[in-house]
């Protein structure tokens, strides 16, 4: 099961990946090499710092294989809207729902405690994007004081999971309900502008002249 869940995020990624790079008007090589990026950068980050060899794209060795095909399918065939930033919008939440599960997962298995697990789901679900935003030369919408809930998604979805998982009446429902509930977490904070509150401008400015 969780091994389907990790191919679903890899096409989900990649997807989001190639339309991000269409959207951007890159070569190929461009597309590619996005697609790869927020692909595997959540993963690859999850998997260095749980110390895992090889790293999980290496040892699944068609995953690379499948981003390649859909990066020259998108290339050759897709025809990207001018404002396409809506077509990124459900990419990114299955992308988010499918690699927040596999990397509390991959955590668990590695025997790490639940609220470490809960964070490198996150980490897994939300730093592709943040690598593929950061080429793109755009402020990564994870770090945005005006992006609607995001990495808040991925932690309460990791751990609805990590609570699941440690009953066997349960266990088997857990991903699944995992990723649904964050799939429509963030659609619907997409959809009602949930956000965060940001840190006031007047707390900053004091505490800079506090500094001063």
């Amino acid at each position: 099961m969780l091994q389907i869940v990790e191919l679903l995020a890899v096409i989900s990624g990649a997807i989001y990946g190639v339309l991000l790079a269409r959207q951007h008007k890159m070569d190929f090589v461009g597309v590619f090499s996005l697609a790869f990026i927020v692909a595997f950068g959540g993963g690859t980050l999850r998997d260095l710092f749980l110390d895992r060899h090889p790293l999980f794209w290496i040892r699944e060795s068609h995953y690379p294989i499948i981003v390649f095909g859909i990066a020259i399918a998108a290339f050759f065939i897709l025809k990207v809207p001018k404002y396409s930033e809506r077509l990124l919008n459900l990419p990114d939440a299955l992308g988010l729902g499918f690699f927040s599960i596999a990397g509390a997962d991959a955590a668990l298995d590695e025997g790490t405690s639940w609220f470490i697990a809960a964070m490198l789901g996150a980490v897994t679900g939300t730093f592709g994007g943040v690598i593929g935003d950061t080429i793109c030369n755009r402020i990564p919408s994870l770090f945005h004081p005006s992006t609607p809930l995001y990495a808040t998604c991925s932690f309460v979805g990791s751990w609805v999971f990590i609570l699941l998982s440690q009953w066997p009446v349960t266990e088997k429902l857990a991903a699944p309900v995992a990723i649904t509930l964050i799939v429509l977490f963030r659609l619907a904070a997409l959809q009602r502008g949930w956000k965060l509150p940001a840190l006031a401008a007047d707390a900053v400015d004091g505490a800079e002249a506090r500094d001063d």
